[in-house]
């Protein structure tokens, strides 16, 4: 699998730049959540995606750390889609992402 930078090109690298920086919520769970899918998978996602992990990141720490440690399920679609994909990726083994 190429490397994440080399997909960086598909998207504006400043919309990349937000993103790592919105993933880092200072609660270490999230964290080790967000910072990975962002590094690996962002860039790869297609628009709709994009626009649903942006707003993902305007959610209070609280909820999403309730959402990514599945304690309960995110009350709106879009959200719903997107954690899905972060929890899917998470539990990929590393050498499979």
């Amino acid at each position: 699998m190429a490397a994440p930078d080399e997909f960086a090109g598909m998207i504006d690298r400043e919309e990349l730049n937000r993103m790592r920086w919105a993933a880092r919520r200072g609660m270490l769970e999230l964290d080790l959540l967000l910072e990975p899918f962002v590094a690996t998978r962002y860039a790869l996602l297609d628009e709709a995606d994009r626009h649903c992990f942006q707003q993902l990141m305007r959610c209070e720490d609280q909820d999403l750390f309730a959402w990514l440690m599945q304690r309960q399920p995110p009350g709106d679609e879009e959200h719903a889609r997107i954690v899905s994909q972060i929890l899917k990726f998470a539990h990929t083994p590393v050498q499979d992402r």
